[in-house]
């Protein structure tokens, strides 16, 4: 394995590590993401990712697809707060395929006014299923609960929002956003960085737009509490402020919350589940950015039970201020373990080393195991003071 980091000229960052698995993930994304937008614009990345692969002035939809699909490959693109990434995993030997693909549908695309027109219906209908899964949509609201409008509303926008969004606005959007000076090219795979490179030189980049600053999102601490009929569980998330992605305390924060809600060896699971029988899921997770930071518990239970898993859930939090060196010692080995399983497909380190250089610089891929073993068990302990939470309940 070789990592290499190039910037050109016209600012446009390329990641490379060589692998010897004849697999390769090429992954392109614009450092512009859902918490750059303004309450109007609330949905316009997510709208722009759809819309991306809907056609070129080369290819249409089906060719976009079927060009990736008909050699083996897999093209797919996700909307986070910081970045909309688009992404292909193929053949190693088909690399160039997949880098013709993809810059064609990221810097070249069209948008057609009636598949613009069609394609914000489909993101409406997709608003709607986030909306009808009681799970997802209290874990949507919780952000709500933490972080003031509009960072604190959904990635995904809401429909009138969705529904508003002109071509001009697309078109205009997409030129400030997708260029190269706001641009990461990732290629993990059984290519040589000479074979990126080849193709990157040749390729006729659209001119260059000045990068916007955004400031950290206002923290807030509100509860919201919705009943709907049809359900037979109270779906609950309880979410704490956290360091960002940024901070020295983030390798802690992943510890902490590994010992807290990650899998069945963890404290929620141990006492909430196995010990008092009062749920059948709960976990916890942590999304950090550059600029923010929080972490989200969810469980579904009874909803006569919902107070006394709060409750719990509180104190088994505050009890993190108890955790041994022995603990601190294995979720150490769990953690830099998890991370070894994750990216051992190429797809998962594109991505990952993408975030990275979103949030400081890719090279920290790298060190995880490194941070991760320096933290100590003050750092982790250290965390417990961020106990105010906020709550978001969807009950019979």
């Amino acid at each position: 394995m070789k990592f290499t980091k190039n910037v050109l000229d016209n600012g446009l960052i390329i990641l490379h590590e060589k692998r010897d698995v004849p697999v390769t993930t090429v992954a392109i994304a614009s450092k512009f993401g859902a918490a750059y937008e303004t309450d109007s614009e609330k949905g316009m990345s997510h709208v722009i990712e759809h819309l991306c692969f809907k056609g070129t002035k080369k290819r249409s939809a089906k060719q976009i697809s079927s060009e990736i699909e008909k050699i083996g490959g897999i093209v797919n693109a996700f909307t986070h707060e910081e970045v909309t990434l688009y992404h292909v995993k193929l053949p190693s030997k088909e690399v160039n395929v997949a880098l013709d693909v993809l810059f064609d549908a990221y810097f070249n695309s069209v948008f057609l006014k009636e598949e613009i027109e069609k394609e914000k219906k489909v993101i409406c209908e997709e608003i709607k299923m986030r909306k009808d899964n009681p799970r997802v949509f209290v874990l949507d609201r919780i952000k709500q609960g933490l972080f003031d409008k509009p960072f604190g509303s959904n990635v995904g926008g809401d429909e009138k929002t969705v529904m508003s969004f002109k071509r001009e606005d697309v078109i205009k959007k997409h030129c400030e956003k997708y260029c190269p000076s706001n641009s990461i090219l990732c290629v993990v795979g059984n290519n040589s960085i000479e074979e990126v490179m080849s193709f990157v030189n040749k390729f006729s980049f659209p001119k260059n737009f000045l990068a916007e600053k955004r400031n950290a999102p206002k923290k807030i601490n509100e509860n919201s509490s919705e009943k709907r009929s049809g359900l037979e569980q109270a779906n609950i998330c309880i979410g704490f402020h956290f360091p960002s992605g940024s901070s020295k305390e983030r390798y802690a924060a992943e510890l902490f919350n590994t010992i807290l809600g990650e899998g069945m060896s963890s404290k929620l699971f141990l006492e909430v589940r196995e010990r008092l029988g009062l749920v059948y899921a709960i976990k916890s997770e942590v999304d950090m950015g550059s600029n923010y930071g929080y972490l989200v518990i969810y469980a579904g239970t009874d909803k006569t039970k919902v107070d006394k898993v709060i409750s719990i859930v509180s104190d088994e939090f505050k009890k993190m201020k108890d955790i041994s060196t022995e603990e601190l010692r294995d979720v150490k080995r769990q953690v830099i373990g998890n991370r070894l399983i994750e990216i051992e497909g190429s797809e998962e380190s594109a991505v990952n080393l993408i975030m990275e250089e979103i949030v400081d610089k890719a090279e920290n891929f790298y060190n995880f195991e490194n941070n991760i073993n320096k933290v100590t068990l003050e750092d982790v302990k250290s965390l417990v003071k961020n106990n105010k939470f906020s709550c978001s309940i969807l009950s019979p």
